[in-house]
C-alpha cells in the first residue's frame, strides 16, 4: 500500500489569494493556488499540451461550478479538484492533497 508523504512547502501567509505559486519537490514542480476563501489546490505544474511548466502562471476562473486555471499557453482549462481538461477528455492532470497545519502548508506526494 502506497502512504502518501507529508512535505512542508511554506507559510498560508506566502500564498497571495487568487494568485498561483510554484513549488519543487525533489525534482517535481507543483502549482499551488489559494483561493480568496483560503481554499487550497495543488496540482501538476506541466502542461501536457503546451509542453512548459507554467500551470502556476495560468488564470484561476469559475466555469460550470468549477473551480479550474486556465494555461496561459493555449488556454486550455483544468479543474482543479480533478486535474481534467475541460478541451480534451484525454487529458487530465494528477492533483495533490494539501493542508494547513499551524500556519504552514502541507502538501502529500
Amino acid at each position: 500500500m502506497n502512504q502518501q508523504q507529508w512535505h512542508r512547502v511554506c507559510q498560508l501567509s506566502d500564498l497571495l489569494p487568487d494568485v498561483g505559486a510554484c513549488a519543487l519537490i525533489g525534482q517535481q514542480q507543483i502549482a499551488l493556488f489559494r483561493l480568496a476563501n483560503d481554499r487550497l489546490y495543488a496540482i501538476d505544474n506541466h502542461d501536457p499540451l503546451g509542453g512548459a511548466n507554467v500551470l502556476s502562471r495560468g488564470l484561476l476562473a469559475e466555469l460550470n461550478g468549477q473551480q479550474t486555471i486556465s494555461s496561459p499557453l493555449h488556454r486550455h482549462h483544468y479543474c482543479l479538484d480533478s486535474g481534467q481538461c475541460l478541451q480534451d477528455q484525454a487529458v487530465k492532470l494528477t492533483t495533490y492533497p494539501v493542508k494547513v497545519e499551524d500556519g504552514q502548508v502541507l502538501l502529500a506526494l
